[in-house]
């Protein structure tokens, strides 16, 4: 299966609640690495669209842009909408782009994560400063992990 046609398939299951069917695009030990709720391995990628997306919003609208793939790596642009299920924003809609880095093995993801403009999307539905620097924390704490960015750790 092509690049795009997994994304796709991706994308329309998570936007329609189908755990399993987003599941059955990764690796056996495949990772989707959420920039809201961290990273869900293996089978609690099913729980992560269900429990996760699904619970906290609803109306989702996620549309991909010049997708490229190598075959080992893919990336797509992406605009990204949902109306808020959360009790101190429901109904707001939020939205942000981003962009979507995948790790692929024999045609499927073994990796899925995202660089995301988040933080205006959830400003908008009402999260409070403290929330959002929480949230900016743990992206920046997640940067610095990452092996490409060691020699970035403490640089002048």
């Amino acid at each position: 299966m092509g690049f795009q046609t997994l994304l796709t398939k991706l994308i329309e299951a998570i936007t329609r609640g189908d755990g399993r069917a987003a599941r059955a695009c990764f690796t056996a030990d495949g990772v989707y690495h959420d920039c809201l709720y961290g990273a869900f391995q293996a089978d609690a990628i099913a729980t992560m669209v269900e429990q996760y997306f699904h619970r906290d919003a609803t109306k989702f609208i996620w549309d991909t842009h010049d997708p490229v793939c190598d075959g080992r790596i893919g990336y797509a642009r992406y605009v990204f909408s949902f109306e808020s299920k959360l009790p101190e924003s429901l109904g707001k809609r939020a939205g942000f782009e981003g962009v979507s880095i995948c790790e692929l093995v024999d045609g499927q993801f073994a990796s899925y994560r995202e660089v995301a403009n988040s933080l205006p999307g959830l400003q908008a539905l009402g999260f409070v400063p403290e929330r959002l620097a929480r949230l900016a924390g743990r992206e920046a704490a997640a940067f610095f992990a990452r092996p490409e960015a060691a020699h970035h750790r403490g640089a002048a």
